[in-house]
């Protein structure tokens, strides 16, 4: 898919409500278009012109090195990669090395922390969100999302992400972020109906003790991706206290209407065979 333009004249300023997140969901994205897409978005963010964004997409297949990768955690050689059709990016997140691709649910945050309160119980108290509560409320959002599918999930001592709680426990879905400036980018990847033979071209996340799973292989059946972006959005808004707002486009974040509360994007009510009206909401 081409990648998302912004044209116009200079971006006009909404006045947004720091309880807000809106939610546009692009669809199939190369890696590349979305590092950009998320720079532009974070300078527009840290510029106060626009709110809380959470992007919702698909990669096409690739493999990317977060700060602390190592090179021999990727076990694929470049020529093995390339018949594959699989790309290779480092970029500025944290964590190891990871896998993207088709069926797989990738969300990029781009939210200021300083818009939310700390829920750490113990001294030394923080007034804002800070990286370690962040992850935790991303896991949170990932765990409850899960079990609304009927798939218990759970953190694990020392790794992050969300793990089935069967044992041996597996990963369900990566997390790794870039905090500069009190905004976020990066997130989170959900196996939905990924295929999992991709994750034998690396060493994922750099744990070699533990599989990767998705929501398919614990189900044993399809997941439809348009129900999980709902629980996730559900999830979002509970976990981070907001209203959700669904936005057409990139474009319309930059204009004076941001979207409608909890109002599906037109592409996702057709593919349910939905009415297109306004009055078209989720129901909790």
């Amino acid at each position: 898919m081409p990648a998302p333009q912004f044209t116009g004249a200079t971006p006009r300023a909404y006045n947004f409500n720091r309880t807000v997140i809106s939610i546009v969901q692009l669809g199939l994205v190369d890696y590349g278009e979305g590092l950009s897409l998320q720079q532009r978005l974070v300078d527009l963010r840290k510029a106060g012109e626009i709110g809380d964004v959470l992007l919702l997409l698909q990669h096409t297949p690739v493999i990317t090195l977060g700060r602390n990768a190592k090179a021999a955690n990727v076990l694929a050689s470049t020529d093995a990669l390339a018949a594959r059709g699989v790309e290779v990016f480092e970029c500025d997140r944290g964590g190891d090395v990871t896998f993207h691709g088709p069926g797989q649910l990738v969300g990029y945050p781009i939210f200021d922390l300083r818009g939310y309160s700390s829920s750490q119980p113990e001294p030394p108290q923080r007034k804002t969100l800070g990286a370690v509560d962040f992850v935790r409320r991303l896991e949170e959002v990932l765990i409850r999302t899960c079990g609304d599918f009927g798939i218990p999930a759970r953190r694990v001592t020392g790794l992050t992400g969300a793990w089935t709680e069967t044992q041996p426990a597996a990963k369900i879905a990566a997390i790794g972020v870039h905090i500069s400036r009190s905004v976020t980018s990066h997130g989170f990847a959900l196996n939905v109906n990924t295929d999992l033979s991709n994750f034998n071209l690396i060493v994922p996340c750099g744990i070699t003790a533990k599989a990767v799973t998705s929501m398919r292989k614990e189900l044993g059946r399809e997941v439809d991706l348009n129900e999980v972006v709902e629980s996730v959005s559900r999830n979002f808004g509970r976990v981070f206290g907001s209203q959700m707002l669904w936005v057409e486009t990139i474009e319309a974040l930059l204009g004076h209407t941001v979207g409608v509360p909890m109002k599906a994007p037109d592409e996702l009510r057709r593919l349910r065979g939905e009415p297109h009206g306004e009055d078209d909401l989720f129901q909790g």
